[in-house]
C-alpha cells in the first residue's frame, strides 16, 4: 500500500447532499490503483465516500530487488 501525500489530500471538497465545502476527510484509504475517501459534513451530517481512481500509467510501483 502506498502512503498518501499530505500535500495530495484534497481538501474543501463539496458535501454531495447539501454543498457546503468540508475542510478535509475523516478517513483516507489508498488501495492499488485508486484511493478512498470518506467524509462527513457537519452542516446536515451526511457521510458518503469519494474514490479516486487512477491510471495503471500514474501508479508509482517500488523499484524491483535486485
Amino acid at each position: 500500500m502506498t502512503p498518501v501525500d499530505i500535500d495530495d489530500i484534497p481538501r474543501q471538497n463539496p458535501c454531495a447532499q447539501c454543498g457546503t465545502p468540508i475542510p478535509f476527510p475523516d478517513w483516507i484509504e489508498p488501495g492499488e490503483g485508486r484511493v478512498s475517501y470518506l467524509w462527513t459534513c457537519h452542516a446536515c451530517n451526511y457521510r458518503f465516500e469519494a474514490v479516486a481512481i487512477f491510471p495503471h500509467e500514474a501508479i508509482k510501483h517500488p523499484p524491483l530487488a535486485a
